[in-house]
């Protein structure tokens, strides 16, 4: 496979680039020498596939090497970008950190997998908009895994395809590259619905027999018709995809018989000429049916998509979908933003692709307007990766938008301010409300004026559009800021008595702190700020402030409950470490111990008992037995910390945590990650659903311990941790 691939591409890309291949390909080779995929193959074998899929495409070199490095960063140990970037340019380097997760490429960690994933899709979409090669890189990566996820669990197989199908098909269609975003559909199709999968597959093999009839039929009548009318071209035909066919089977309300499109006939000819010319042909020899033609080279869509469709019925009163494109068309129908650099040196230039590709400098905009990560990438998910509708400005330029969306939602993609000052809008020449639902082929015009001053508050709920929703947010957020904090403090009240609930009780510091850190505001009056122009719901704030003071009452309770139990248990001997990191003053040489009532540890203010015959007893200078050992004051004596870098002690945590399956799991995997040794565990379960851990761990001082706690207590399911 190595030779093969380097043969391909020395031949297309010449024998320097050849050589860089091949010392890309040994260098992956050696970072992923002691790796195997699900199914016990070599590791190496999945970048190669992926980049022979880029090479298959026609994309440049640098974009094919970086499909070779793509997981070296992210699955190779001490491997960085700017390793990459030293070996084989800053431009492959780009690449290879597009696609590699914040994780793995120097970044910060993430506590929550949502939260890793939210931002790593937001470094992605950010590359993306940046460089188009990225996508191209990322959705060859998911066909390789998506075609070989048979060898997965199943908790991995439907997780993939729900990925899959949520973001890297809509992002596939979104470039056009209908050949990868159809078999990633269907892929998924069979993990997410298996039931509706094996139903839809088995209607469509009954009837595959006489449906393939027809279309040898009628194909080889069409090769004959094409060459009476001296046009060069071949024909085929075009297998119906199952997901495809099940959604419009769900939209259309609608059985398998009654889709148009389920066969069809494709034709490839040379020239635009000859695709008009072919179509006179289709339309002479069967009857077209009416409103289903389509002329996609006229009106090309934003995803650089262009054929003639058209739907006609065979002698038998059969219908069946003609399609008829140039070779060019159809390697951009399958390959999509990939054809650019298929056809980099004819037709394409790289201004028609930054036309092409214009939505994504709005990726950039949607990130500088949104509050945080998950505002972008929810952004991006509804505004440019769901279904849309394609309206036209005035001059004829396409705008495509989600579909439902609004007048309004058209002047805020058009621009900021066009959104801001509209007036009203014309759709097809006519005035309509601003709440009208735009349809496909609308001509829009937005007419503005400077005497509106600005958004109205209305507009929130007529946009359909996250990006539109965010820029009136931003109007009201920075121009009546004062208004906002009085508005919102209201709104907060308001929706507290609704409730039963005492604001003042709900508004604790460390309530607040918690509401104001999880929102990322510095003070109270931009949370109230928030709730006042809508970024944030007063109902959100609310259930927050209020789960946070049952939590409260319930870890009281839960403390006062498992106090009570453990003074029923007998008392377990506690095992200290070495105590030689105590230096006593005046007696250097005298036996040291530590209390075990406070169990200190270095960093802790510590004061010694002289005990009788024991030696010195060490407690924290805040234990409670140290005020009755001070009656006794001639046989308190000076201690201090004296450590040495191999010094180490024992300290015990306790842990409130819900009862759920893998909780412990999740204790284990956070302590593993801080590589902390722990000596002993022990656990209870009480009625009320939550347990309560005891866990003793080798630790350096009580710098290391707070350390710990703080990442323990960033588990979700855990509500209080604190030392014992």
């Amino acid at each position: 496979m190595e030779e093969r691939l380097i043969a391909m591409f020395t031949e297309r890309f010449g024998e320097e680039q050849g050589k860089l291949m091949a010392e890309a390909i040994a260098f992956a080779s050696r970072v992923h020498c002691n790796q195997k995929r699900d199914d016990g193959t070599p590791f190496i074998t999945h970048p190669l596939t992926v980049a022979s899929y880029l090479l298959d495409m026609g994309m440049d070199a640098p974009t094919v090497i970086a499909g070779v490095l793509h997981d070296t960063v992210e699955d190779g140990d001490n491997v960085q970008i700017a390793d990459i970037e030293k070996m084989f340019g800053r431009e492959v380097a780009f690449l290879v950190d597009g696609v590699t997760k914040l994780t793995k490429s120097g970044k910060q960690t993430y506590v929550t997998k949502k939260q890793e994933q939210t931002e790593n899709l937001r470094k992605l979409f950010l590359a993306i908009a940046e460089d188009v090669r990225v996508v191209i890189i990322k959705l060859a990566d998911r066909l390789h895994n998506m075609r070989t996820i048979d060898v997965c669990t199943p908790a991995k197989q439907i997780k993939k395809s729900k990925e899959t199908i949520e973001v890297y098909a809509p992002l596939a269609h979104r470039f056009g590259m209908g050949a990868i975003r159809s078999e990633l559909e269907d892929l998924s199709f069979r993990y997410l619905m298996p039931e509706e999968y094996e139903n839809i597959k088995a209607q469509v093999d009954v009837q595959q027999k006489e449906r393939l009839e027809l279309l040898s039929s009628a194909m080889e009548k069409m090769k004959e018709l094409l060459k009476e009318a001296n046009i060069e071209g071949s024909v085929s035909g075009r297998p119906k995809h199952l997901y495809s066919s099940y959604r419009k089977m769900q939209r259309n309300n609608c059985t398998l018989h009654e889709l148009y499109d389920l066969i069809a006939i494709r034709i490839i000819v040379d020239t635009v000429t000859d695709c008009y010319a072919a179509l006179g042909v289709v339309h002479a020899t069967w009857k077209p049916l009416p409103g289903r033609f389509k002329d996609y080279i006229a009106m090309p869509k934003p995803n650089l998509y262009r054929s003639l469709h058209t739907t006609v019925m065979d002698e038998h009163g059969i219908p069946f979908e003609v399609q008829i494109r140039t070779k060019e068309m159809h390697a951009t129908a399958e390959y999509g933003i990939a054809a650019h650099w298929m056809y980099k040196e004819g037709r394409q230039s790289m201004t028609e692709l930054d036309r092409r590709t214009a939505w994504l400098r709005q990726v950039l905009e949607a990130d500088q307007d949104a509050e945080d990560s998950k505002e972008f990438v929810d952004n991006i998910l509804k505004d440019f990766l769901g279904e849309y509708v394609f309206v036209l400005t005035p001059k004829g330029e396409i705008i495509d938008l989600p579909v439902g969306s609004t007048p309004l939602d058209f002047a805020y993609r058009i621009h900021t301010k066009v959104g801001h000052h509209c007036q009203h809008a014309r759709v097809n020449g006519n005035v309509v409300r601003l709440d009208y639902k735009l349809k496909t082929n609308d001509v829009v015009e937005i007419i503005t004026s400077n005497s509106q001053p600005g958004p109205s508050r209305d507009w929130l709920s007529i946009v359909k559009t996250q990006t539109a929703k965010n820029k009136i947010r931003q109007w009201f957020k920075h121009e009546n800021r004062e208004e906002n904090i009085q508005r919102g403090r209201e709104m907060l009240e308001e929706a507290a008595k609704r409730h039963g609930q005492s604001l003042t009780i709900l508004m604790k510091p460390e309530y607040l702190a918690d509401v104001l850190k999880r929102h990322n505001f510095a003070t109270v009056e931009d949370l109230y700020s928030a709730i006042g122009f809508g970024g944030v719901s007063a109902g959100q704030v609310l259930h927050k402030l209020i789960d946070l003071h049952r939590k409260e009452e319930r870890l009281d309770e839960l403390k006062k409950r498992f106090e009570e139990s453990e003074q029923e248990l007998p008392k377990k001997p506690v095992h200290r470490a070495n105590p030689k990191g105590i230096y006593v003053h005046g007696d250097p040489g005298m036996a040291v111990f530590f209390g075990n009532c406070c169990n200190p540890l270095p960093g802790d203010p510590i004061v010694g008992y002289v005990t009788r015959g024991r030696g010195v007893s060490v407690h924290r200078a805040d234990c409670k037995n140290v005020q009755s050992l001070m009656q006794e004051a001639d046989r308190m004596i000076e201690v201090e910390w004296a450590l040495d870098e191999h010094t180490s002690f024992s300290a015990t945590i306790r842990v409130f945590i819900e009862d759920k399956p893998g909780s412990l799991m999740e204790v284990s995997k956070v302590l593993l990650s801080l590589n902390v040794n722990m000596t002993d565990l022990s656990s209870r379960s009480t009625d009320d659903g939550y347990a309560a851990m005891e866990i003793t761990c080798t630790v350096t001082g009580a710098e290391q311990l707070k350390m710990i706690i703080a990442n323990l207590k960033k588990i979700k399911q855990v509500i209080d941790v604190f030392r014992v």
